[in-house]
């Protein structure tokens, strides 16, 4: 093959071929084999100025590390600069902080350049370093992204020879396009850390906004992935086919940091909402403080009995201790409860500053009567449109290609499989798998976390009844929460993030 045709080949690969790896031991095989060397390396800088091996081959010590082979390179980093001053120890750091094209005949017999440690690996190696050629690999800006040298070119005949201008010159050019694809590969790296750094951001904005809910964006994503893996190491049943490349676990660990970015528009009084008549306090202490002066109506009225005034004041008592219970929320306040609300609300008139008014107002009665929890129906509304704006947050981003599915990801944790969530009523099928794993992970990082005002955690017992029956009504994927349940999700997760009194099951 000519240089042409190599030429070619290189920049088809260029454009078709994703792993860099790949690339880059492409040109350095290209490179030896243009110069006929007998070994090659490329080194690229790290971000603490060292030259890494990147690939490493030598036929005569049938070597081949690093690259496509996947093998570690045990060998130290060169900095490529001691004490603030280039490091002139090692040619490949000499080439990479001058810029300069090094070509040497025979390295144990020149007096220019400090040759010290290509001796100590050849005695390490049983190898003998003749002719060097090492050349900097710069990129579009002028800016050094690595070093290519090669070792020992051989002739015709299989002598060792010098690096001719001619393939200097040649290689010179390929590592111009192996600078290329370095700096393209740092760009990615840099563009997918900057993102990911972001998006753990906004989930780390979100938590501390709300000292109650502080560890719900970073445990989701460690629910997420758990499950996640275990769906695709699944072998058997509905799950077999299954899989997710590096790329898609990626992806999935993107959506599930930006689950919740919607939250940074909700209003900070509802996510911390602890008990159902909290505002800037809770009122519940005016409602006591109103049953107190109904209690002294009752103590000096006239002209009720001792007997009587002793009945009144002791279903007073059991009011109140009614109403203080009521107002901490709970899984269910059922209808009789409600009553019992609208009934000492109608009971308990008491007039203060000459103004006669129960003692229940409107707006508390309200609250009081919430179902569920200690949010209000408007405040509920207000909470799910957390997810509005997630959708519309993630939906107006320009995600790329290897990041489209995020949105559809991250916007599906409240989703239920019989189209009965929330924001778009999605049904099973209309959702993908890795949605519907968010949805198992976001529920059970609820029921489980201990850190929510206006509940105690649920121990793993109590999550897994609970969830049982979501599974049963058709809430949660079927397929996925025999997964959760069978390959001990739940467990490794508790182990790690769960308190001690929460684990009653394993």
């Amino acid at each position: 093959m000519n240089n042409i045709e190599r030429f070619i080949e290189i920049g088809i690969a260029l454009s078709t071929e994703k792993d860099h790896n790949v690339l880059v031991e492409k040109i350095l095989c290209s490179a030896m084999d243009i110069s006929n060397a007998d070994g090659g390396t490329i080194y690229s800088i790290d971000e603490n100025q060292q030259l890494v091996f990147d690939t490493l081959i030598n036929k005569s010590l049938n070597l081949h590390w690093g690259g496509t082979t996947k093998k570690d390179i045990n060998i130290p980093s060169i900095p490529l600069y001691i004490y603030q001053q280039p490091n002139k120890s090692a040619l490949v750091s000499i080439a990479a902080t001058s810029g300069e094209v090094i070509n040497i005949e025979d390295a144990y017999h020149v007096e220019e350049y400090d040759v010290t440690a290509a001796k100590e690996m050849d005695a390490k190696t049983g190898y003998r370093t003749h002719s060097v050629l090492t050349l900097p690999m710069k990129n579009h800006e002028g800016e050094i992204t690595g070093v290519v040298q090669l070792l020992n070119a051989k002739d015709e005949h299989n002598n060792i020879v010098a690096f001719n201008k001619d393939v200097e010159r040649t290689i010179l050019a390929l590592s111009s396009l192996a600078a290329v694809i370095l700096t393209n590969k740092q760009l990615i790296d840099q563009m997918e850390e900057l993102f990911g750094s972001f998006s753990r951001l906004i989930a780390y904005a979100i938590d501390q906004k709300s000292p109650y809910t502080g560890g719900h964006c970073r445990r989701v994503p460690e629910i997420t992935m758990l499950l996640a893996r275990a769906c695709h190491e699944v072998t058997d049943g509905p799950l077999t086919e299954f899989e997710l490349s590096d790329a898609d676990f990626h992806e999935l660990s993107v959506a599930a940091w930006l689950h919740d970015c919607g939250k940074v528009a909700t209003p900070e009084y509802v996510m911390d909402k602890a008990t159902k008549l909290e505002t800037v306090f809770d009122r519940i202490e005016l409602i006591v403080a109103r049953l107190e002066v109904a209690s002294q109506h009752i103590t000096h009225h006239k002209s009720l009995s001792v007997k009587e005034k002793a009945l009144k004041l002791k279903q007073l008592a059991s009011d109140r201790e009614f109403l203080i219970n009521a107002n901490k929320g709970g899984e269910f306040f059922d209808d009789d409860k409600i009553n019992r609300v609208y009934q000492i609300a109608k009971d308990y008139q008491v007039t203060i500053n000459g103004i006669t008014q129960s003692v229940i107002n409107e707006d508390e009665v309200y609250n009081l009567i919430t179902k569920r929890g200690t949010l209000n129906e408007r405040e509920r509304r207000i909470i799910n449109g957390h997810m509005d704006v997630t959708v519309n947050m993630l939906e107006t981003l320009p995600f790329p290609k290897h990041l489209k599915n995020v949105p559809e990801y991250a916007c599906g944790h409240h989703e239920k499989m019989d189209g009965t969530g929330y924001p778009k009523g999605l049904k099973r099928d209309e959702m993908s798998i890795p949605a519907r794993i968010m949805a198992i992970a976001d529920v059970f990082e609820a029921l489980t976390a201990n850190d929510r005002p206006y509940k105690p955690p649920k121990t793993l017992t109590e999550t897994i009844t609970i969830m049982d029956r979501m599974k049963a009504n058709d809430h949660l994927d079927p397929d996925l929460y025999d997964v959760f349940i069978n390959q001990k999700v739940y467990l490794s997760f508790a182990k790690e993030f769960l308190d001690s009194a929460q684990i009653d099951c394993d």
